[in-house]
């Protein structure tokens, strides 16, 4: 059982570990899926590793916004405006940055941020281990996703890949797969 997942959560950080498919068609926003607000306001820095790998895609070109989604956690600002106070202070217009500043979970992150804007084509960003159930939660809600992992330091993508095993285990549960 323990090596079954194992396994498993290296299969996830693999799978997140991949590029962006190409695609002939331009992607609508990229989103970043919320993470923690540190006590002094700012973006812990798994917040601003994914906002900084979706900034590295806006900055390529591959979509013309930016989600940031989140609510309020443990410390105000919501994860959204914590994330998106990172991404001006890199050089990102608030005019290219949409807040989804309600949600708890992944589930509602997609949910939310689906109705925050009429994208349909995205690119949701998160840490690698997370890649795979942001896909599959977030194609509920638009018609096309591909997912695109930033990369933790090796202890926290261990611990994360583990954790997130279960938390699929449970979304499947829950039926959001």
């Amino acid at each position: 059982m323990l090596t079954c997942w194992v396994l498993a959560a290296c299969c996830l950080d693999l799978y997140g570990g991949r590029a962006v498919p190409d695609s002939d068609q331009p992607w609508d926003a990229i989103v970043v899926a919320g993470c923690h607000v540190r006590p002094d306001g700012t973006a812990s820095p798994a917040l601003q590793r994914r906002t900084e790998a979706a900034i590295g895609l806006w900055r390529r070109g591959l979509a013309p916004q930016i989600i940031l989604t989140g609510g309020l956690g443990d410390y105000a600002p919501t994860e959204a405006q914590a994330a998106a106070n990172h991404a001006m202070s890199l050089g990102v217009p608030a005019e290219a940055l949409v807040l989804e500043g309600r949600s708890t979970s992944t589930e509602e992150n997609a949910r939310f941020a689906a109705q925050e804007s009429q994208a349909r084509r995205i690119i949701v960003v998160s840490d690698r281990y997370h890649i795979l159930r942001s896909q599959r939660v977030f194609g509920r809600h638009f018609e096309h996703v591909a997912g695109f992992g930033s990369t933790p330091a090796l202890d926290v993508r261990v611990k994360g890949a583990l954790r997130e095993v279960l938390a699929i285990t449970w979304y499947a549960f829950k039926g959001y797969l």
